[in-house]
């Protein structure tokens, strides 16, 4: 899939969450850096996880590296294994594709600006890395997974004003191309907000960072379904490339996702549907959603829309 196909109003098939689907299917999570080290003691069940989503009908992958940064790893003791973790994982990611026998099937390169939760909560110690470590870390990985074979860079989870220019940056940096995620909450006033929890940012001021920066796609992930829709339309007037939708179900409770209440499969396709319709062209599942979540949508995937 090329950025061209998007343009000639093609509909694709990102994966689901690789993180929770680790967790779920029994692999420990750590306290910092979460599902990073799972590419390292856990690939086997990592590869798996790749394989069911090309067989559910993905044409997108993602390879584990979401919280796999040096400075994120280093919060556990990790620092000397950077490079070793995050080229098991995006190599899990190409082995499945290659084992599959999709050629076609792209596999992203994870990036974001995360830093440790609290345990117990889902609230961001913003102050544990730096700005400076930040900068330099999401740097080094985006290198790192242009080198190691990624097709693009997907920067998830996109809601921080301070630290979504570093993250930014270094994706350009890498020449690959760049998808930008961001995540919305609402409030009580029924306000579309960026996910962060601190200063309440009207979620169109958190995307007003694609006036500075070239993307290939963006969208909305890690948010939940009811709350897509919103998040489309706001997006959809400052940005006229092709876009996605990714939603989360369940909830954090560091170091584990909560799997209670998530959405079924076919409620999912019936959001899904509707994205489609609002010009959606990259749609998919985050936390708490599996490969039957993508196996559900995979029928809503379509190719050159017709002239």
């Amino acid at each position: 899939m090329t950025y061209t196909a998007l343009q000639q109003g093609e509909v694709r098939l990102l994966d689901g969450a690789t993180g929770t689907e680790l967790e779920k299917r029994g692999v420990p999570m750590s306290t910092n850096a979460w599902c990073g080290r799972a590419s390292l003691d856990h690939v086997e069940t990592l590869e798996a996880i790749h394989r069911d989503y090309i067989e559910a009908g993905a044409d997108i992958i993602t390879a584990n590296t979401y919280s796999s940064s040096r400075a994120l790893l280093a919060l556990d003791g990790l620092s000397d294994q950077f490079e070793e973790v995050n080229r098991a994982a995006v190599h899990a990611a190409l082995r499945a594709r290659e084992r599959c026998d999709r050629p076609e099937v792209m596999v992203a390169g994870s990036l974001s600006h995360r830093g440790p939760i609290a345990t117990g909560s889902a609230r961001p110690d913003s102050g544990a890395i730096s700005l400076d470590q930040m900068a330099t870390a999401v740097r080094e990985q985006a290198l790192l997974l242009r080198d190691e074979g990624c097709d693009l860079v997907l920067l998830e989870m996109m809601y921080d004003p301070a630290r979504m220019p570093l993250v930014f940056e270094a994706a350009a940096d890498s020449g690959l191309p760049v998808w930008a995620g961001f995540s919305a909450r609402r409030n009580e006033a029924g306000d579309l907000l960026g996910f962060g929890p601190g200063e309440d940012i009207p979620f169109a001021d958190i995307i007003s960072i694609l006036d500075d920066w070239e993307v290939d796609a963006a969208g909305i992930m890690h948010t939940p379904s009811n709350l897509i829709s919103d998040g489309l339309e706001i997006l959809r007037r400052r940005f006229d490339g092709p876009l996605m939708a990714y939603p989360d179900s369940g909830y954090f409770t560091s170091p584990h996702w909560q799997f209670e209440d998530v959405i079924a499969p076919r409620e999912l396709r019936r959001y899904a549907e509707g994205w489609v319709e609002q010009g959606a062209q990259i749609i998919g599942g985050c936390c708490g959603l599996s490969p039957e979540h993508i196996a559900a949508l995979a029928p809503l995937k379509r190719g050159p829309t017709t002239q």
